[in-house]
């Protein structure tokens, strides 16, 4: 009995300090819990608001006045056929083939660059790595704007162009689809004069012609300039996760007879998947909102070709005073990049999952 009451006690002594040591945990997380509700997720909440409505930017967007829409600013994006669903559908096929491409390329690019740093036998390591590292610290706006100044039609790379024959385009005014221009060469096909199968029945208004156009030459400038700028950021999550490969890994495959490009592939890529998912996840969302360079180069143009989801939000709330459709493209461009991460991350984790329980564990035969 007395046995009883002391093991009793002592489980609510531990109950106790557990219950204390929660509280003095919420007490020293409540200011950054409060920061956090009043300047992240209450104008989450209120531009959520703000998307249900026909709000033009005069008074507050909760007085009485105000009308109250419901879903229709979402459903006229995908379901009217009207200018603002054609804009939008324009700004998702800029944005994917903008997304399909500069992804990759940076990956590649700072897997590439890490690899190359990484080397014991490379000279002035600090100086490469700063020198690759440098554009992803420096200003968006002022390397746009030196974009500018390049590819100008007097710029150095129009200029480099002449010199060997080539006669640059007009980088930042010509509207012509890479695809479009590739089967113009090809003489499959005449930009001028699609093809008529081409030229209707496309979804959500667009021609299947439009939606095969490829990134325009304007926005493969911008594609240069953002895999310029990121692939240094990346190449430093790479380099971090090659340091941490154990040099008796690496020794061992040497032994085992590997090259060059099978210890790349069968040791270092494998290691660095973890990495790789992170590098791909980053890339996707910040490819997703692009927004500086568009708002800087191009603004959307020439023809809407560099026109984007995230300024195109801008644009509809700030320029033609419809809050309540800008909110609402934000919103959608939101749920555009968390649930493909979430998906990755769901497919990714159940692969992991299957491959622990076919691990062989210690102790069985």
């Amino acid at each position: 009995m007395a046995g009883t009451t002391v093991g009793t006690g002592r489980r609510a002594r531990r109950r106790t300090g557990v219950n204390r040591e929660n509280v003095a945990g919420w007490l020293f997380v409540a200011p950054v819990v409060a920061i956090l509700g009043l300047f992240l997720l209450l104008p989450i909440l209120m531009a959520l608001w703000v998307s249900l409505t026909d709000w033009n930017g005069q008074g507050s967007p909760f007085r009485a006045g105000v009308p109250f829409v419901g879903l229709d600013n979402y459903t006229g994006l995908f379901a009217r056929d009207d200018l603002s669903r054609q804009n939008f559908m324009i700004s998702i096929r800029n944005t994917f083939y903008y997304v399909m491409i500069v992804v990759p390329a940076q990956t590649v690019l700072a897997l590439g660059l890490a690899l190359v740093v990484h080397r014991r036998t490379l000279r002035g390591k600090a100086f490469f790595r700063t020198a690759f590292y440098f554009p992803s610290v420096t200003s968006s706006v002022a390397i746009s704007v030196l974009f500018l100044f390049v590819f100008s039609d007097s710029g150095a790379v129009t200029q480099l162009l002449a010199i060997i024959g080539v006669e640059g385009p007009q980088w930042f005014s010509d509207s012509r689809g890479l695809l479009h221009l590739l089967l113009s060469a090809l003489g499959l096909a005449d930009v001028d004069a699609p093809p008529p199968v081409l030229t209707g029945g496309g979804p959500f208004g667009l021609s299947w012609w439009e939606w095969l156009s490829g990134p325009s030459v304007a926005m493969c400038t911008i594609i240069m300039l953002a895999v310029w700028t990121t692939s240094g950021t990346f190449m430093l999550m790479f380099l971090a996760a090659l340091q941490d490969i154990p040099v008796a890994l690496e020794e061992a495959s040497m032994l085992d007879g590997a090259g060059r490009r099978q210890r790349l592939r069968h040791v270092t890529l494998p290691v660095l998947r973890p990495t790789l998912f992170l590098v791909l996840t980053l890339g996707l969302i910040a490819t997703w909102q692009v927004f500086d360079q568009v708002y800087v180069m191009s603004q959307g143009g020439p023809a809407k070709t560099t026109l984007t989801p995230a300024y195109l939000s801008y644009r509809t709330a700030f320029r033609d005073f419809d809050y309540g459709s800008g909110a609402a493209i934000s919103f959608v461009l939101f749920l555009l990049i968390v649930l493909p991460a979430v998906l990755r991350r769901w497919v990714t984790r159940g692969r992991d999952a299957v491959r622990d329980r076919r691990r062989p564990r210690p102790g069985r035969s």
